[in-house]
């Protein structure tokens, strides 16, 4: 090639380079009013159920169990060769979804371990070549948005069975000396896998109808691992935003340096001391929580949280501005377990009394401060307070510095009133005090039959 074609090349490569980039930062581009506006849904609803299942659910060990086992390729392809759910009733599954008070549904459409439960065109190592022999998600799609659920696609940036993603630090079948892995790596080509993933994500947002949320799962940046750049996240946030303009994303694609790769964080399995922040900033996020230790359904697993301590994991987290997106890992059968099952009917039960003290709710104002042994909650849209009481005292709740605040007082699972005060009460035998400003709940010295009593105020 001469000077003269060279220089033109370059010059033609870099003006498609800096369209693409154009290309990518408009499709980026978005104000804080336009994000919220966005968001508005996912803010409002607060409560989404997390499905996690494959053929990992049939050694029953853990979703990780390929990896924690460093099991061969050809010592896990018996999973695939005989998963079978013939019980599989998606409907049933987002029955017991919409009873437990959950507003949007996110599944693991493929998982770390690479099987893929869609019939995509891009690999064989997919539900429709098991003896199953059918879709899976078509049909779940279908149920759950029957039941006016919205619909959001987890799918793993990580694949232990494509033969071009690369060995690293955490596959199971990779050599564990950093030599001998690189080594390796030779006959692998990132290319070829990170345009499976485009691939693969354009089957997911173009052929389900709208997607309202990306669960992209996971970096880990580094030496041996896997960050953006391994991803090209830039170029994969490109499509997902130009497919499915709406559809909100997680933060793990390894862009936290950004403030356009993410629509909200992650934290997973811990419940954050007080709303997130980012660079100084609340932001907006959801944090996914299981039932027991694992994602995935096992059998033998019995640090099962009660349904008690699941119902305030739900209150905490809405009282610190978050969603929660609690996980089912359902069984090779295609049904959730009677753990799992007992568990959704428990906070549906609840949910049905309870439920406008976390629909439309957040963090309440700086100004009121939360009662001993409570939670509190607030919906700015009705101005209306949530008191979640944990410990139920005995006749008096002490509310500090809503004097002349309160119009009405009720518990909320069956609308009776609540009387309250705020001047000193005393008799020959009681003499009940407040400080100046402060008001005082009359509440019935039994506690409500109710796992955790609510009691809302209306706000003048």
């Amino acid at each position: 090639m001469n000077t003269k074609k060279m220089i033109l090349a370059v010059v033609f490569f870099t003006m498609v380079s800096s369209n693409l980039l154009f290309s990518q930062r408009q499709t980026w581009s978005e104000t804080k009013e336009q994000k919220a506006q966005r968001m508005g849904w996912w803010t409002n609803d607060r409560f989404g159920m997390f499905i996690h299942w494959g053929i990992y659910a049939l050694p029953a060990r853990h979703e990780w169990v390929k990896q924690r086992e460093r099991i061969p390729d050809e010592a896990y392809q018996k999973y695939f060769d005989h998963f079978n759910p013939d019980l599989y009733n998606p409907e049933e599954w987002a029955a017991k979804a919409r009873k437990a008070g959950m507003k949007y549904v996110v599944l693991t459409t493929k998982h770390h371990d690479g099987f893929c439960l869609w019939d995509s065109k891009h690999t064989d190592f997919k539900v429709t070549n098991t003896p199953y022999k059918k879709d899976l998600v078509k049909p779940f799609v279908d149920a759950f948005r029957a039941e006016g659920i919205r619909i959001g696609f987890y799918y793993s940036l990580i694949d232990w069975h494509h033969p071009h993603f690369t060995y690293d630090n955490i596959h199971p079948n990779g050599p564990r000396d950093a030599e001998e892995r690189k080594k390796a790596n030779e006959n692998r080509n990132m290319d070829i896998y990170r345009q499976y993933m485009k691939d693969q994500l354009t089957e997911l947002l173009t052929q389900f109808g709208q997607i309202d949320e990306l669960f992209l799962d996971f970096s880990y940046p580094g030496e041996n691992g896997k960050g953006h750049q391994d991803w090209k996240s830039e170029e994969l946030l490109a499509l997902v935003r130009k497919l499915q303009p709406n559809v909100l994303v997680n933060n793990r694609m390894d862009l936290d340096h950004t403030d356009w790769g993410w629509d909200f964080i992650t934290p997973e399995q811990f419940m954050p001391q007080e709303w997130p922040t980012v660079r100084g900033e609340r932001v907006p996020w959801e944090t996914c929580q299981t039932f027991s230790g694992s994602w995935g359904y096992n059998r033998d697993e019995y640090t099962w949280k009660s349904t008690h301590q699941l119902i305030v994991m739900l209150i905490e987290t809405v009282s610190k501005g978050g969603n929660l997106l609690l996980n089912v890992g359902p069984t090779a059968r295609g049904v959730f377990d009677d753990r799992a099952n007992e568990r959704l009917d428990g906070i549906g039960e609840w949910m049905r009394f309870h439920s406008r003290s976390i629909y439309g709710c957040t963090q309440v104002p700086d100004e009121y401060k939360t009662p001993q042994n409570c939670l509190m909650t607030y919906n700015p849209e009705t101005h209306r307070l949530y008191i979640h009481v944990l410990e139920w005292p005995f006749k008096s709740l002490h509310l500090p510095g809503l004097k002349d605040k309160i119009e009405y007082a009720q518990l909320l699972h069956d609308a009776s009133e609540i009387k309250f005060y705020s001047q000193t009460q005393s008799g020959s035998h009681t003499v009940e005090t407040s400080k100046e400003n402060d008001i005082i709940l009359n509440l019935p010295v039994e506690r409500p039959n109710t796992d955790v009593p609510v009691i809302e105020l209306i706000l003048k």
